[in-house]
């Protein structure tokens, strides 16, 4: 059975895309610890991020780059935490988290409230 992650990159769950290609998609998260909160995760289907092929774990790294220094410059944070965490969904996944402190990356936090639009407006910054 897919993933909850699979069936968003296939489209059968909506989400806030921020970015995909070939092998990686990345979109918000929907609890959010921080605006622009983002995972990324691969395109084939592997629970455990150091079960992934060295070059798949590498360029999911840099894809995370990528988003990572839009997600810097957008929210004007002092860097983006990267997050392996979690056990709920098998499927590897990255949180990055813009931060100015390590408590903004503490998930026993409450998560913040967006609206739709808000996430909306948060994804599209992030695709441009």
């Amino acid at each position: 059975m897919a993933t909850i992650f699979s069936r968003i990159i296939a489209g059968e769950i909506p989400c806030y895309k921020v970015a995909e290609n070939d092998h990686y998609f990345a979109f918000l998260d929907i609890n959010p610890l921080a605006k622009g909160h983002t995972l990324v995760v691969p395109k084939c289907e592997t629970d455990y991020i150091f079960d992934l092929d060295d070059q798949t774990l590498a360029g999911m790294t840099i894809f995370a780059k990528q988003i990572a220094e839009k997600l810097q410059k957008m929210t004007g944070c002092k860097k983006v935490a990267m997050v392996v965490l979690g056990l709920e969904v098998p499927h590897a996944h990255i949180h990055l988290i813009p931060m100015n402190t390590e408590s903004d990356v503490d998930f026993r936090k409450e998560k913040l409230k967006l609206t739709p639009e808000e996430f909306s407006e948060i994804a599209q910054a992030l695709r441009g």
